[in-house]
């Protein structure tokens, strides 16, 4: 394969029709750094036939899942180092009255936010941990998704602007769409070395646009250091030998582009912003696939 450089992704595309899509796509109910919502419509035409070609939709990041439930695969895995991120999901799947429910009596206060966020998880019940975590995810600080070297949540309060732009029905239908997905909290790693010909596995890791390591980590204390890029890139060339198609969304640095050789390249016309939700121009990400990203168009 070549490496196509500076061909960029219309902000206008629109994905690819025809059955590509299963339904209407469902939003993520949580705020998530990096998150792809906003480049679905540049992002998703380069993914059509790749993934429903597919016995198998694969995230070794699955983060705020938007890519997964746009595309809303009949089979997924949906993997995240991240134990609170996949409770959050798993607790949803199995019970998502029970979630709301639980997510609607924390009281609108600053003050029930910090008692909240200094709750012993251990003591939880799944359907409490999920409604914990959602909780703090919508009305913490821009969104940010950290935890200390204790592994507890430390973003401080953002308000409560954000809590209710969710609902019951979308977490019933988040919790629908989530039936037919594996969920596993792993290391990216070994949940690619698992994967099999006829799965497709759709990559965003950590990154800072542009940026070689990202500058602050808003995802745990232990930053995705271009070591983890290179251990990423060696995954994937492991998929590759194997007949597996994948698709990755990353940083645009030299050193991060040059890890995958002999791949196709397209660079985004707009893309994530240092401010949650917000895109600009030339952001610094790309996208990189093992297979013609021109031939799903």
């Amino acid at each position: 394969m070549t490496v196509v450089i500076g061909h960029r992704a219309s902000e206008d595309a629109v994905p690819v029709q025809g059955g590509k899509i299963r339904d209407e796509p469902t939003s993520p109910l949580i705020r998530y750094p990096g998150g792809k919502q906003k480049l679905l419509s540049s992002l998703l035409c380069y993914l059509g036939p790749a993934h429903t070609m597919c016995e198998r939709f694969v995230e070794p990041f699955v983060g705020g899942g938007a890519v997964f439930f746009a595309l809303n695969p009949k089979r997924a895995l949906l993997a995240d180092i991240s134990k609170d991120l996949i409770d959050l999901y798993r607790g949803i799947r199995r019970a998502p009255s029970r979630v709301w429910q639980l997510y609607s009596t924390y009281e609108p206060t600053r003050e029930a936010y910090y008692a909240a966020r200094a709750k012993d998880r251990s003591c939880l019940s799944l359907e409490q941990r999920a409604a914990l975590t959602l909780y703090l995810n919508r009305t913490c600080f821009r969104g940010m998704w950290r935890v200390n070297r204790a592994g507890r949540f430390n973003v401080a309060y953002g308000g409560e602007d954000r809590r209710w732009a969710i609902s019951q029905t979308d977490m019933k239908e988040v919790a629908k769409r989530l039936h037919g997905a594996q969920l596993k909290c792993s290391d990216f790693e070994t949940v690619i070395d698992t994967c099999n010909p006829g799965d497709f596995i759709f990559a965003d890791p950590p990154y800072s646009p542009g940026e070689l390591e990202p500058r602050r980590d808003h995802y745990i204390y232990s930053q995705f250091t271009f070591r983890d890029h290179k251990r990423l890139a060696s995954a994937l060339r492991r998929a590759t030998k194997h007949s597996i198609l994948w698709a990755l969304t990353t940083s645009s640095h030299p050193s991060i582009v040059g890890l995958f050789e002999g791949s196709h390249v397209i660079s985004f016309s707009k893309g994530t912003s240092r401010r949650l939700g917000i895109l600009e121009a030339d952001p610094g990400e790309v996208l990189i696939c093992n297979y013609d990203p021109w031939e799903v168009q």
